[in-house]
């Protein structure tokens, strides 16, 4: 008997007050077909109300589509997720207190759903020790009507550690490329797994029902049971989506590169303009090592990959991405999370798993905030809700570590020519202050570990040691007092032997990183 049936009949299904999972990143792996049917009966019939929603990243195209679709009171009670960001109308509901917001980091997220599954008590970790989520701190709560604690402190062993508790989850919103009557899904054309198996199985283990969207239905017993990455004994409906509701990525519809099809040609790289953002790209790429596992974050972080590509280097990288591709060329914003030419594209949980293990050598994340302690603000600025997505995993567990981004923001104009850095107007607003308005990553936890921290900018570049703040570089051209020390709101301690940045890096041809790598040592032996 076929399992297929009409998004309008499955949104039925779905019960006041129900727990419901979603897979995804950006637009991959969403069953958008579903996410269209609950607005629309809801919006008709003031049903299904008090849902509880759970994704562990950004779940949309940061307009109209995703999440954004119940971006509306009285639907959802609570949100437990990753990102807010991608969509608009749920950050909204947030940021106006209509519903309850716990913002837990994303590869917890994607774990809980296998303890979750296998009945186990749940995720026990050090991630989101010293953060917002610590229990100590806010505990994951990102709204004033988030009473509840989703997460606990452990002793074990004489040693703390963070407890993400399991709960049941009544249904599972998930997607794959071709499922047959008897519901075996498919991934062939997402350019992504995610964790549409773990979600899938802890529904099931739930007692709740498990509903996939799909682009095609085939014969019983036709598909091959290697591409079979969910099994039919797990999905109990299967809605076919509209072309245009089965987006790969938030901006494409299909492109055979991101799904391992083909091997596209890259070409040559276009260089990048000489400005102040690529004078950080150019000085956080001067810390890659010889064939460094790395992950990149948006926005001026991705720019390492660029410079590495320009100094003809790109053989010493390999570049991951948390949703799951290894090796290839990461796609840019409006692809995020995808790869072109990936050597292998696994499970979104078990990347964090890599991760969280301290599997990453290098991350260059995004500086949007930081303080004299170190500590970094991704996730929450006044009232708006970002979310911290896969930012603590990544932050907390890598053995470098590297925030990048412009020493001020909002209208900062620059000149870089000459091998040196001017500054016409400075940024409205200071980045590096007092105190940050969220804890997104803990300089005072990172002083326990042995990660090496850095913060790199247009002009200064300061190491994290000990919870201390200590300036280490200047750029050339640029006055301390003035355009350093008087755009911050603390003191950095200067470090005895402070240097000039390498005036190559503000130079129109820099031809240096590939000396500066075969110099780097790699654990502990010399290249």
């Amino acid at each position: 008997m076929s399992k297929v049936i009409k998004a309008s009949e499955a949104a039925k299904l779905i019960k006041d007050g129900d727990t419901v999972a979603l897979s995804g990143f950006g637009l991959a792996c969403v069953n958008e077909e579903m996410a269209i049917a609950v607005e629309k009966r809801f919006l008709e019939e003031g049903a299904p109300r008090n849902l509880t929603v759970m994704h562990a990243s950004a779940l949309g195209d940061r307009r109209e589509k995703g999440m954004s679709h119940w971006g509306h009171e009285g639907l959802i009670k609570r949100w437990i997720g990753g990102i807010a960001i991608a969509s608009p109308k749920m950050a909204t509901l947030i940021e106006e207190d209509k519903c309850e917001a716990y913002n837990l980091p994303q590869g917890i997220i994607t774990q809980l759903y296998r303890e979750i599954a296998a009945k186990r008590p749940g995720v026990i970790t050090k991630i989101g020790m010293g953060t917002f989520v610590d229990p100590r701190i806010e505990g994951a709560k990102m709204s004033a009507s988030s009473k509840d604690d989703l997460v606990e402190l452990l002793t074990i062993h004489g040693e703390e550690w963070l407890f993400y508790p399991s709960f049941p989850i009544q249904v599972a919103l998930i997607r794959g490329t071709v499922a047959d009557e008897f519901g075996n899904l498919t991934l062939e054309k997402e350019g992504l797994h995610m964790e549409v198996l773990p979600i899938a199985q802890a529904v099931r283990n739930s007692g709740g029902i498990v509903i996939a969207q799909v682009e095609s239905v085939a014969k019983k017993g036709s598909l091959n049971p290697k591409d079979v990455r969910v099994p039919g004994i797990l999905v109990d409906h299967i809605i076919i989506s509209e072309p245009e509701n089965h987006f790969q990525t938030e901006n494409t519809q299909y492109n055979p590169a991101f799904s391992g099809h083909i091997q596209v040609p890259l070409g040559d790289i276009e260089p990048l303009e000489l400005d102040d953002r690529k004078v950080i790209a150019r000085r956080s790429a001067a810390e890659l090592e010889p064939q460094t596992i790395l992950n990149l974050g948006v926005g001026i972080p991705v720019n390492v990959s660029t410079v590495a590509a320009e100094e003809g280097v790109s053989d010493q990288l390999i570049l991951t991405t948390e949703a799951g591709s290894v090796g290839g060329v990461p796609a840019g914003l409006a692809d995020f999370g995808h790869a072109y030419n990936s050597e292998a594209i696994v499970d979104h949980h078990s990347q964090f798993d890599f991760y969280d293990g301290g599997g990453l050598d290098l991350s260059v994340l995004g500086l949007a905030q930081t303080d004299e302690s170190g500590n970094v603000n991704v996730s929450k600025f006044g009232s708006r809700v970002a979310g911290c997505g896969g930012f603590i995993n990544i932050s907390q567990s890598a053995k470098k570590l590297i925030f990048a981004g412009t020493f001020t923001a909002g209208g900062l104009k620059t000149r870089v020519a000459d091998g040196k850095l001017e500054i016409l107007q400075e940024g409205k607003a200071k980045k590096f202050i007092k105190q940050v308005q969220q804890i997104t990553f803990s300089g005072e936890y990172a002083s326990t570990t042995d990660q090496i921290i850095l913060y790199v900018t247009e002009r200064a570049v300061f190491r994290l040691e000990n919870g201390k703040m200590i300036l280490t570089e200047i750029a050339p051209g640029i006055d301390l007092e003035k355009d350093v020390l008087g755009q911050m709101e603390f003191e950095p301690i200067i470090a005895s032997d402070l240097k000039v940045m390498d005036s190559g890096i503000f130079s129109e041809k820099w031809g240096g990183l590939k000396t500066i790598i075969e110099k780097q040592t790699r654990k502990g032996v010399t290249i």
